[in-house]
């Protein structure tokens, strides 16, 4: 079966660093694009970033623009999430997410398998 993998999250100072990583398996992964998302408290289920199948195209939603950056490795099957200059609102649990369709789609429709989320905080 599927399987999607987060690991990484934790508890960082504002202005630190985190790289989230989601390990993949059951899937074909260079066949889908991948997507990371997160959920705040309260608050609803948000795109974050979105990579195409080669990694040469990539998404980020303007609240995390310049500060995040995803990639992906298909020989490993994992997909990252580098987070620099992290701020207090950036605290959440964070998602990835594999889509057969739907070129970096924000859309959480478009994505059929996800992972169990990992938690990052982020104090001020």
């Amino acid at each position: 079966q599927v399987q999607l993998v987060e690991s990484g999250g934790g508890l960082v100072q504002a202005g630190g660093s985190l790289r989230l990583s989601c390990a993949a398996s059951g899937l074909t992964f260079s066949a889908y694009f991948m997507g990371w998302f997160r959920q705040a408290p309260g608050k609803e289920r948000e795109s974050v970033a979105a990579i195409n199948r080669s990694g040469s195209s990539t998404y980020y939603a303007d609240s995390v623009k310049g500060r995040f950056g995803i990639s992906r490795d298909n020989a490993k099957n994992t997909v990252y999430l580098q987070m620099n200059s992290l701020k207090s609102e950036d605290t959440a649990v964070y998602f990835c997410a594999a889509a057969s369709r739907g070129y970096l789609s924000q859309s959480e429709k478009e994505y059929g398998y996800w992972g169990q989320g990992t938690q990052v905080t982020v104090s001020s």
